[in-house]
């Protein structure tokens, strides 16, 4: 059965998942593209149903997929100007799938020794959870816990500015106390970024068990986080500027503390 129209019940579903909303009252949550619809597989993340444009994504190759990634049910094509409709990006391959949303306590976050987490403070924009997703994969991290998160994990833009990523690498989502008492619990050093620092991020050390914390590029981190740290560093600026974008920052440090850990 081919979709034509997008007054279809489905069509009309799929388009409500862009909403925050929607996507809270469903569980559900919207994914373009192959390779990101092939992560969120790989990370055993349940599909509920998959989208395809026959064109872009011919018979043949849909087979030849499906070999890969089993997909018996649920399956639906859609024509060209449906998929337009719902699709944000043009390099998707054809594919759009939902998923349900995962689970994202402390306890996801694996017990490792000498781990090294990212903690993100009240982020907002989409694009830059993506990016720093994408340097928490990258890098290996043992894990991202979002403290009072105003964005949504599982946003459209998200999933897109990850490339995916977001799918692979352990996300907790918890308050700002709650995670305080989970690192201190286990030990884990928390250094926060500050613009009055004692320290230049280059001179601390990240080889034991460590929590970087970031926070707005208007407020920084909040007063908690500063009363819980262990080390507040500070990245030097030259210019005008008095602080870099978010993800730049926390990449800046990450990979500072890859270097130290031997990261190759």
């Amino acid at each position: 059965m081919l979709i034509t129209s997008t007054h279809n019940p489905k069509i009309k579903a799929l388009l409500q998942l862009a909403k925050p909303s929607a996507r809270r009252e469903t569980g559900l949550f919207l994914v373009e593209g192959v390779r990101e619809t092939e992560r969120a597989l790989k990370a055993g993340y349940v599909l509920s149903e998959i989208y395809r444009e026959p064109e872009l994504f011919p018979e043949a190759q849909w087979l030849e997929w499906q070999r890969v990634y089993p997909v018996s049910s649920n399956v639906f094509q859609v024509s060209r100007s449906v998929f337009n409709r719902l699709a944000y990006r043009e390099d998707m391959g054809g594919v759009l799938a939902v998923f349900q949303q995962g689970v994202h306590g402390l306890d996801r976050l694996r017990s490792v020794e000498n781990g090294l987490f990212l903690v993100l403070e009240s982020v907002e924009k989409p694009g830059n959870l993506g990016a720093l997703l994408r340097t928490a994969d990258a890098a290996g991290l043992d894990g991202v816990i979002l403290c009072d998160i105003r964005t949504d994990l599982y946003n459209p833009n998200v999933i897109r500015s990850s490339l995916g990523c977001v799918f692979h690498v352990p996300v907790a989502i918890a308050g700002t106390e709650e995670v305080i008492q989970f690192l201190k619990a286990r030990q884990v050093r928390i250094m926060t970024t500050s613009l009055q620092a004692a320290l230049l991020y280059d001179q601390v050390d990240y080889r034991r068990s460590t929590a970087i914390v970031m926070g707005t590029e208007d407020q920084g981190v909040s007063r908690s986080w500063m009363d819980a740290s262990d080390q507040p560093i500070i990245i030097p600026m030259r210019g005008i500027a008095d602080s870099l974008n978010v993800s730049v920052s926390a990449a800046i440090v990450v990979y500072e503390a890859c270097r130290q850990r031997g990261f190759r």
